[in-house]
């Protein structure tokens, strides 16, 4: 009798054993599966660099900015700079455009996605939100014509004040970086707000077709 005992018991230990792996296994992998849930959401590596106080600043307050003091500063360095040396007006607003349109592919749009807490989210700033070739040529294009714009609010402003004051060919409105970035920045918002209007119309288009 004592052996039958004995050998029921040394049975019931491996079942018992065996129970208690499946148990603990069971608990592992319950444990790593919460683990993977609830993983941290990657961050981009860049985030560390910036501070949480310019984070509280509204992005659109960044944004007017940062296009104000970059096309304020192409007017003081090159404008201010190059017109001594530059005569002709036609190769000043070549250059002005080259440098605009460079210094927008190059350093404000790129200011814009370093301060993006998610992607996309100031795109609406941009013409062109995209990081492609094509775009740096598109974007000196686009400040060229950007500075028609600005030309022809300087032409029509300072028409205007000669008609009242009864002159003719009087400058009272000269080109200077604080009213030139501001003009600048304000008709690159018109025809970027006309892109953001028509892309808008064009995406519920589609959703309402089902596309």
């Amino acid at each position: 009798m004592r052996n039958k005992k004995n050998i029921n018991t040394e049975q019931k230990k491996p079942v018992a054993e065996n129970y208690y792996n499946l148990k603990t296994d069971a608990v592992e992998r319950l444990a790593n599966a919460d683990k993977k849930t609830y993983e941290e959401p990657k961050t981009d590596p860049g985030r560390k660099y910036r501070s949480s106080s310019i984070d509280k600043i509204p992005a659109w307050i960044k944004a007017l900015f940062i296009k104000f003091w970059f096309n304020g500063a192409v007017c003081f360095f090159i404008f201010w700079g190059l017109g001594l040396y530059i005569n002709s007006m036609e190769n000043m607003i070549l250059i002005m455009a080259v440098v605009l349109g460079i210094i927008t592919d190059i350093l404000v749009n790129n200011a814009f996605r370093f301060f993006e807490r998610y992607d996309g989210q100031n795109s609406k700033w941009m013409m062109f939100p995209q990081k492609k070739f094509w775009t740096f040529f598109a974007n000196i294009v686009y400040a060229f014509i950007v500075l028609l714009g600005v030309i022809w609010f300087y032409n029509i402003f300072n028409g205007l004040l000669n008609s009242i004051k009864g002159t003719e060919g009087q400058i009272y409105l000269g080109v200077e970086p604080i009213v030139f970035g501001l003009s600048y920045m304000l008709i690159d918002l018109f025809f970027i707000g006309i892109k953001n209007l028509l892309v808008s119309i064009v995406t519920d288009a589609k959703q309402k077709n089902g596309m």
